[in-house]
């Protein structure tokens, strides 16, 4: 799916190209837990297994994911409600909105993640 000249759905009110794209692309790491859990929030939507394996920590990352590609899923936003960050390690608190054969859910994680190598990986999330 190209993307390029869509707003990002990341939340920003940036093109996906000037925002997330970077991230997607490989062209740069996010330069905060924040801009990682937002381009993996991305990610989701454009069912891009490979990005959301790559930026989770190899201490919990699955074999695979399984995504199946048949639109039972639309995902409808993001708020982000908390960033805390150190310099190895940050929290970030989100909800996710989205629907599954036409009915409405919320996610709600405070995600955990450490930085590696000047890279920033997911690690897990409490969900609730």
């Amino acid at each position: 799916m190209v993307m390029n000249s869509k707003v990002c759905p990341c939340g920003s009110t940036k093109k996906y190209a000037d925002c997330c794209g970077h991230y997607l692309d490989g062209s740069e790491a996010a330069p905060t837990a924040e801009a990682l859990m937002r381009s993996r929030y991305v990610a989701y939507t454009l069912l891009r297994e490979d990005y959301l394996l790559a930026t989770w920590h190899s201490s919990m990352r699955p074999v695979a994911l399984d995504f199946l590609d048949d639109g039972v899923t639309k995902w409808l936003g993001l708020e982000v409600k908390r960033h805390e960050q150190q310099p190895s390690q940050a929290v970030v608190e989100f909800v996710a909105r989205y629907k599954v054969n036409g009915r409405a859910h919320r996610l709600y994680e405070v995600s955990h993640f450490v930085r590696e190598a000047g890279r920033w990986f997911y690690v897990d999330g409490d969900i609730s």
